[in-house]
């Protein structure tokens, strides 16, 4: 990565807010809804701890591409009873320059934890 895109000017492309003056890459993040989680659920995406209220399907973040970066995926809800558990995901990325496209995977029926898995 010679020559770093500036992502932050390329439209559609969520900016890394916070303090950083290394490269960046390019995280595309896809948040399929099932159905049922439409009308229940409002997905948030986490980037380093800031929260995003997001819609679902996809949607791209420029990220640090130096250091490690923490992910997450939550599925907010005030339509619950008593104990209502929101599902959620989350992980480390590890430095790389190559941009990454990452699929958030819930089975509420399951238990609250879904994963962040590479796509293609």
């Amino acid at each position: 990565m010679t020559d770093p895109t500036d992502l932050a000017k390329v439209p559609g492309v969520i900016p890394y807010v916070d303090h950083h003056n290394g490269p960046r890459r390019l995280l595309t993040l896809e948040i399929p809804h099932l159905g049922y989680t439409v009308h229940n659920y409002a997905p948030i995406a986490s980037i380093d701890g800031r929260q995003y209220v997001v819609s679902w399907g996809s949607l791209s973040f420029e990220i640090p591409a130096d250091r490690n970066v923490h992910i997450s995926v939550h599925l907010h809800t005030n339509s619950g009873r008593d104990h209502t558990i929101t599902p959620f995901a989350s992980l480390v990325l590890p430095p790389h320059p190559a941009p990454i496209r990452l699929m958030a995977q819930f089975v509420p029926s399951q238990g609250p934890q879904g994963a962040l898995v590479p796509v293609g």
